[in-house]
């Protein structure tokens, strides 16, 4: 059941539009706190999905590019850019006054399929792989000086053991094609915040090498304005009392501003605890249990534990500038089909009939208070 006061944002008739206006916003509620941000797709940021785009634009204050930047998207061939998709990502963001976030410069995952090799499909030279990598946020960052006003440099190269993760990027560069990531990205606009982004952050072992990682370059002179801890989150992980201390442990052990990027919550079984997009496991019906609409006493537990993890942050927004949900309404989210294809789950603020999931209202209700 919806709770009275937050119904769902309508475009279609003058009342409508002036009960909107009239309600309570996600970044209203959340202005004392940290930027409340949003990852958007290709059709929100265009207008195409108009409810989306809307709703972005009322909530949401920060957005992030959810794939339209990634570098086999934005460079898909080593001569060739993609730019209509990422611009009117830029362009949205400007139009709503929001602070643009582009995702990501350097990531193993979503690679541009040349990006790493040379004709003959073998891993290039480490001389090719810096101008390759060079080249590529020189231009993409370049392009958007000014405009962006922070980037995820690096994303997801360290294991929840600490070690660092066995990609092309590390393979050819070993550990310095990190420190060269952001050397490149903050040559090409001198103005922008530079992150370092990852999941599974609640794990000591990973914490406290990329405190050491940071703090190496920091010590090196080089720019690192954040570390963004992934919020992929299960109704059973992680740990909070661990993901907590990562907060703390980030922001005073580094002097970074901490943000919570890529924030949602499955409601579903726990299939597997990591979120690299290429796991798979087997269909079976036990994991995919609520094919037609959560129940309530599941919607419940979803929502208590959102809340306590809001809560979280809150506590700590000393430390956290910004918290960013990794997707629109329930139909948009990545964790549809992951790690099961055809699961159906329900992971973010907003329902697929794009209605706000109620464990906000009490941060809602505080604006009309005020």
């Amino acid at each position: 059941m919806f709770i009275a006061g937050m119904a769902m944002i309508a475009v279609s008739t003058t009342s409508c539009s002036q009960k909107v206006d009239a309600e309570p916003t996600l970044k209203e509620a959340f202005k004392d706190d940290f930027l409340m941000g949003i990852a958007i797709n290709a059709d929100q940021a265009s207008g195409r999905d108009s409810i989306g785009n809307a709703i972005a634009a009322k909530h949401f204050n920060s957005i992030v590019a959810e794939n339209v930047m990634k570098c086999e998207k934005i460079h898909p061939q080593e001569n060739e850019y993609f730019w209509d998709d990422a611009d009117a990502f830029v362009k949205f963001g400007e139009e709503n006054g929001m602070f643009i976030i582009g995702h990501c410069l350097v990531w193993h995952s979503q690679c541009a399929p040349w990006f790493l090799v040379n004709e003959n499909g073998e891993e290039v030279d480490a001389e090719t792989l810096k101008q390759r990598m060079r080249d590529h946020i020189y231009t993409i960052v370049g392009r958007y000086k000014g405009r962006v006003k922070g980037w995820d440099v690096v994303n997801e190269a360290i294991m929840e053991d600490g070690s660092y993760r066995d990609s092309g990027f590390y393979r050819i560069l070993g550990e310095e094609f990190i420190p060269l990531a952001f050397q490149y990205a903050h040559e090409a606009d001198p103005d922008a915040e530079l992150y370092y982004n990852d999941y599974s952050m609640n794990e000591p072992a990973k914490r406290d090498a990329i405190i050491k990682m940071v703090n190496g370059m920091k010590q090196r002179g080089l720019r690192v304005d954040g570390i963004g801890m992934q919020g992929h989150m299960g109704i059973d992980y992680p740990d909070l009392g661990d993901f907590e201390k990562s907060i703390v442990a980030f922001a005073d052990s580094t002097g970074c501003n901490v943000m919570i990027t890529e924030w949602d919550m499955s409601s579903l079984p726990t299939v597997t605890q990591s979120a690299n997009v290429s796991d798979t496991v087997a269909a079976r019906e036990s994991l995919n249990p609520y094919v037609d609409g959560l129940p309530a006493d599941a919607a419940k537990a979803w929502n208590d534990r959102m809340a306590q993890v809001m809560d979280m942050f809150v506590k700590h927004s000393d430390k956290i500038s910004r918290v960013t949900v990794w997707g629109m309404s329930d139909g948009d989210s990545w964790r549809n089909d992951w790690p099961v294809v055809g699961r159906t789950d329900y992971p973010l603020l907003f329902d697929r009939n794009h209605e706000m999931k109620p464990f906000l209202g009490k941060y809602l209700e505080n604006v009309n208070k005020q």
